[in-house]
């Protein structure tokens, strides 16, 4: 059987490798007492509230099943134009919120409508995995650029000038990022909003970890950028994150109302709409019940960020950016890499399962630079999980 060359280019999702080999360590010591501690993957603890749940239930019991329309109910597409308002304190029209089948859809649907067989995309390495494999699929080349612990890991309007070619379509940054934690200074954002812009380029940011942050100095959403570039952005987000609902696979994007047609035309072709009953469900994130259940869980994940990052800092294993944002932490294994013998962080990141049964993310997933030398924590996990992964961790790094 001949495989499309598209499919050849994915590279494997390696953090999948490491977590399989996490679950089958985790059956074993299943009945001792020290069970797997996983810190490898990002998903809220946090389960959809009780008003969602409850919406949810409402649907199926009253037939609200059948199909919606391709952007998505419109009462939801106002429920998060009133949430920007009141957040962020930035208009954006309804008619510009596109509902899809999770921030994967919305990536791809951008993806498809914008990019050309060639065109490249400029991203940030280290980045998100998957965002560039959305950019190769639609026949499209992700060009990851190094960055640095003092841009906080994010491009810098020079680096992108300085890379922009002939077959530079744009950029696709992420704000907070996934596997960092850090945000793209605002200012940073709005210079190289305005190159691109220039350049006639796009500005895609994915913005699904916004809601999660914890300095009012970053935590702005691009829409938010004055004139045109905050009009003329495209913002991807989900309702998985902050609104802890993984798996209803639920997102949206903000486009520009001329692009709004290209993607509802895209988007009832290959999704038809998003989950009926996740979007009914969905409804209820916004009531004041569930806002102020979100609030009390956003403090609890900066708590959980201002207990861990200081002891992986004490222990060894330093986080060169503290997150201002998402759940995560990017560290420096080497020291401790070396101390055991190890080439890397994958290689780390296995014998740290064995040693200390705590599971993390190895950086090989992230990008190109520097991905020996860096593992992913996630701290989406209690805080009784955390403090216990703390103390194996000092058993192990003596």
């Amino acid at each position: 059987m001949r495989i499309a060359q598209r499919a050849e280019r994915i590279e494997p999702f390696y953090v999948m490798e490491v977590a399989k080999a996490a679950a089958a360590m985790a059956q074993e010591l299943a009945n001792t007492a020290r069970p797997m501690i996983f810190l490898n993957i990002g998903e809220p603890d946090f389960t959809a509230p009780p008003l969602v749940q409850a919406a949810a239930a409402r649907a199926i019991a009253n037939g609200k099943t059948q199909y919606t329309q391709a952007l998505g109910l419109p009462e939801l597409r106002e429920k998060i134009s009133a949430w920007y308002a009141s957040r962020w304190n930035v208009k954006v029209a309804p008619e510009r919120i596109v509902i899809t089948a999770g921030a994967s859809a919305a990536l791809q649907l951008a993806c498809l409508a914008l990019i050309e067989a060639g065109d490249e995309i400029l991203m940030p390495d280290p980045s998100y995995p998957c965002n560039r494999h959305f950019v190769s699929a639609a026949e499209g080349k992700a060009v990851l650029l190094p960055t640095t612990a003092d841009e906080r890991f994010q491009l810098t309007r020079g680096k992108v000038e300085a890379a922009w070619g002939e077959r530079t379509r744009g950029v696709l940054l992420a704000s907070p990022s996934n596997p960092t934690g850090t945000s793209i200074a605002p200012d940073e954002l709005q210079g190289i909003a305005q190159y691109v812009a220039g350049r006639g380029g796009i500005t895609m940011v994915d913005e699904i970890y916004l809601g999660l942050s914890y300095d009012a100095h970053f935590g702005h959403t691009a829409l938010a950028m004055p004139g045109e570039l905050g009009h003329n952005v495209i913002s991807i987000n989900s309702f998985s994150k902050y609104f802890n609902m993984t798996g209803w696979r639920l997102g949206w994007l903000v486009v520009p109302e001329a692009l709004v047609p290209v993607i509802e035309r895209i988007a009832q072709n290959l999704f038809i709409c998003a989950s009926t009953i996740a979007q009914h469900a969905a409804l209820a994130c916004f009531e004041p019940d569930s806002l102020a259940e979100y609030e009390r869980r956003r403090s609890e994940f900066k708590a959980r960020r201002d207990y861990f990052i200081p002891e992986l800092n004490r222990l060894g294993l330093t986080v060169p950016v503290m997150p201002d944002g998402a759940f995560y932490a990017y560290a420096d294994c080497s020291k401790l890499a070396a101390k055991w013998g190890l080439a890397g962080s994958w290689e780390f990141a296995f014998e740290l399962m064995k040693r200390a049964h705590v599971a993390v993310t190895p950086g090989r997933d992230f990008g190109h630079a520097e991905p020996q030398r860096y593992v992913r924590f996630s701290t989406a996990s209690s805080m009784a999980q955390l403090t216990a992964a703390v103390a194996r961790l000092q058993e192990v790094a003596r």
